[in-house]
């Protein structure tokens, strides 16, 4: 059918309340824009307010909505994203989460749209979609094994999961029906069977997940069949409704004049480098380590020996607790060799450039696509949520080197830093790594393949909006 021909589509997007998630929403909103059809984007206030500027040809495409978020006691003040807050406040943020509900309502009823795509938190959203007649999918912004390893939602729900102890998620689900290694290991599984339990909210992950699939229409979710087919496969077994990949949605390096200024120095210092020889160190911004292991960090790039570009952004709420100091002296003995930048820096931008040759990563689902993109070997350091299994995902498909952790509490020490970086970057196990991430380019890079996946996802959501009204 002709893009003409066509009926516009009205869809609400409504992410989850972290960065993480929001910008993988508003990229994807831009590429549904692109082929006529009609956005409405929600989320708070301080968020929207946040988010960058739309292209101007798309803005009179993408509504920004704005609900406020309702005041907790236990949240800070004009705290409305992961961002604002620390960890022991994250499940107060998704109680006042679930107190967007009447507002999200009110709006839905007043507009009616054609489909709506969600995240993992609303749990209560599918009904109120239902009952109302409107399409819903649960866009998954992370990854299918990250999903598959949740296992049968109707389990989530009823918390008959029979996992309840660390060593349970050590190995893969006993529903996994391919080979595979990929697990957690001890020091972050806990995180997993955390995710199991009623928490603060009033409602554990597990629940919240479930109900978000089974009263979805459809599962989108950034992945593609080239990758790894496998997991997606399973994902439709367990759940039984389609899932339809989106893709890796491979961002663009953008100009960016207004930013110039951050980039020109940095780009010089680039510039003065070997090929190759650089290791990007990012590890997110809402990643937070404790002042022994960021000098354990820093001492293990001083030991490598390697050229350095580390972004070190403090965390948007700064406690004492959280506070971070370089080790005495150690900018002034790196001085040349490594840069350590303390503020926002262009991402796509440093890993597009031929100078840098390897990406320490806390392997954040877009940060692994933005580094193998360029196909960089990666060097992984992951702490929560999905970012240990992606590590693995990486180790097992030889792409990149997870750095050696205490297996009880996570810790590392200076010489697994230094090691792991000198492996990757001078033994011969690292030159086999960069030639299979530089081989996996061809898929992570490859937009036309990408835009295919966008177009067939979209067309996905043209065809069968109102399937299924009844959960």
């Amino acid at each position: 059918m002709a893009a003409k021909d066509r009926k516009s589509l009205h869809i609400v997007m409504f992410p989850w309340l972290a960065f993480g998630h929001i910008i993988p929403f508003v990229d994807f909103s831009k590429l549904i824009a692109q082929k006529g059809h009609r956005i409405s984007f929600v989320s708070t206030p301080r968020n929207i307010d946040r988010l960058p500027k739309l292209p101007p040809h798309l803005a009179s495409s993408i509504d920004l909505v704005k609900i406020p978020l309702p005041k907790i006691a236990e949240l800070p003040e004009n705290a409305e994203a992961t961002m604002d807050i620390h960890g022991g406040q994250m499940d107060h943020l998704k109680k006042a989460f679930d107190g967007l509900e009447s507002g999200l309502t009110r709006f839905l009823e007043n507009t009616r749209p054609d489909w709506i795509l969600y995240d993992f938190a609303p749990h209560w959203l599918p009904d109120v979609a239902a009952r109302l007649g409107i399409s819903r999918a649960f866009f998954m912004i992370i990854n299918a094994w990250f999903l598959a390893f949740f296992g049968p939602a109707e389990a989530m729900i009823s918390g008959s999961d029979d996992r309840t102890k660390p060593e349970d998620f050590m190995v893969p689900p006993k529903w996994v029906n391919f080979e595979t290694k990929v697990a957690y290991r001890r020091f972050d599984a806990g995180w997993f069977l955390r995710a199991s339990q009623k928490n603060d909210s009033g409602f554990s992950d597990f629940y919240r997940q479930g109900k978000v699939v089974v009263g979805s229409e459809a599962i989108l979710i950034r992945h593609c069949y080239e990758f790894e087919p496998n997991w997606l496969t399973l994902l439709e077994e367990l759940n039984h409704r389609p899932v339809v990949p989106t893709g890796l949605m491979p961002p663009k390096v953008q100009k960016d004049e207004d930013r110039d200024e951050i980039w020109v120095p940095i780009r010089n210092w680039l510039d003065t480098q070997n090929k190759g020889s650089v290791i990007y160190v990012a590890l997110g911004r809402e990643v937070t380590i404790s002042q022994d292991q960021l000098n354990e960090l820093a001492h293990g790039l001083e030991l490598s020996g390697v050229p350095f570009f580390w972004v070190l952004r403090k965390p948007s709420i700064s406690t004492e607790s959280n506070l971070m100091e370089l080790p005495d002296g150690f900018e002034e003995r790196v001085s040349g060799r490594g840069i350590v930048w303390k503020s926002w820096a262009p991402q796509l931008k440093i890993l597009s450039h031929e100078s840098v040759g390897g990406f320490l990563t806390h392997c954040g689902w877009s940060s692994i696509i933005e580094g193998l993109m360029f196909g960089h070997l990666l060097i992984t350091l992951p702490f929560v949520v999905d970012q240990g299994l992606n590590s693995r995902v990486v180790a097992e498909k030889q792409l990149g080197i997870e750095i050696p952790r205490n297996e009880e509490d996570g810790s590392y020490t200076r010489k697994s830093v230094a090691d792991s970086i000198k492996l990757a970057m001078f033994e011969d196990d690292g030159k086999k790594f960069k030639e299979k991430a530089k081989e996996m380019s061809k898929i992570f890079g490859n937009t036309e393949l990408h835009s295919q996946y966008i177009n067939k996802s979209i067309e996905f959501l043209e065809n069968h909006k109102y399937v299924n009204k009844d959960i």
